[in-house]
């Protein structure tokens, strides 16, 4: 159970954050400028174990889905930490990378990882093997890779790219198809609602596209468009129960919108944050963190749109952030 501000909110029925590898546990993990990865015990707001990520800002964090591991991604980096001891270097590092990678994602069972960078590739990662990991399949696209998920059915990656071309790449045959919501406009961010029924992306110049997603394989059909921000967006993540996508931005602000109709539910705005990097629901759907370029993590009531904590240690942008809180 989580208590903020006299408000008892429950993860899953779990409490207690310092055993996260035992997979029945909450983790919060933050990334940035800083160089550092942190553990923090998200009822309290306490910093529970700093990591380092040496050499390279933290692009993105994804817990992998027993919970034991986070992987991060940088500049020519790729590593996992072990989130159930006091290790506070990484125990994996993928070799052979080069320039930025932008994103990374597991399958399902944590067979594998899958990985999107500016060498303009997508890539998949054998994680059964032994070490070194190598990658086992590359997807080329002709432009730096800014966003990559994998939709829920475990059958498609939708990789996108810094030209606005969405690829959807078909991992069971190598099919591809192409999809470019807005020309010109680079694809920063996809997300893919967890029933496997809409797609949404945003571009820097703040637009939010969102298709439905039907057929096997899914094929994306045109559902609206929102001009989510005035600036640069730079994230999309959809609500475990389907039924709010938050978006992020240049512009100082986090918009919750609400699937049902596209109206916007809540603008999550601080004075000091500047721009707000990424975010991430919980489990119930009534909370939402962000990572600002303050140095500050945030967790919001969306049922208020009130400001229930701040996580405060990094000395530099919040760049990415993961949140688990669902036994396995």
């Amino acid at each position: 159970m989580l208590v903020i501000a006299g408000v008892s909110i429950v993860f899953n029925n779990m409490s207690g954050d310092s055993a996260v590898g035992s997979g029945s546990q909450v983790a919060l993990v933050t990334g940035g400028y800083d160089h550092t990865i942190k553990l923090w015990q998200a009822h309290s707001g306490v910093c529970l174990r700093t990591m380092q990520h040496p050499d390279s800002q933290v692009n993105d964090l994804e817990i992998n889905p027993n919970g034991q591991m986070v992987a991060a991604c940088g500049y020519q980096h790729i590593r996992t930490y072990d989130l159930a001891s006091a290790n506070p270097d990484p125990v994996m590092n993928f070799e052979n990378i080069i320039k930025n990678v932008s994103r990374v994602g597991f399958q399902e069972n944590g067979q594998w990882m899958y990985t999107g960078g500016e060498d303009c590739t997508a890539r998949i990662w054998d994680l059964r093997v032994g070490r070194p990991f190598q990658c086992q399949r590359i997807f080329e696209v002709p432009a730096p890779v800014n966003a990559a998920v994998l939709h829920p059915d475990q059958s498609q990656i939708m990789v996108g790219g810094q030209t606005g071309i969405i690829h959807i790449w078909d991992i069971r045959t190598d099919h591809h198809e192409q999809l470019i919501p807005e020309a010109e406009a680079s694809i920063q961010d996809i997300a893919i609602d967890p029933e496997g029924k809409l797609m949404a992306a945003v571009n820097n110049k703040g637009n939010c596209y969102v298709w439905s997603l039907g057929g096997s394989p899914p094929r994306p059909v045109p559902r609206t468009k929102l001009q989510a921000h005035k600036k640069y967006a730079l994230r999309c993540k959809f609500s475990y129960d389907s039924t709010m996508l938050v978006t992020t931005s240049g512009d100082w602000s986090a918009r919750v919108w609400r699937t049902s109709d596209w109206s916007l539910m809540r603008e999550l705005r601080h004075d000091s944050q500047r721009w707000v990097w990424d975010a991430a629901f919980t489990l119930d759907s009534r909370y939402l963190f962000t990572g600002s370029s303050d140095s500050y993590a945030r967790l919001w009531d969306l049922e208020k749109g009130t400001l229930e904590r701040e996580y405060c240690g990094h000395q530099k942008s919040i760049t990415a952030l993961a949140f688990r809180d669902q036994a396995v």
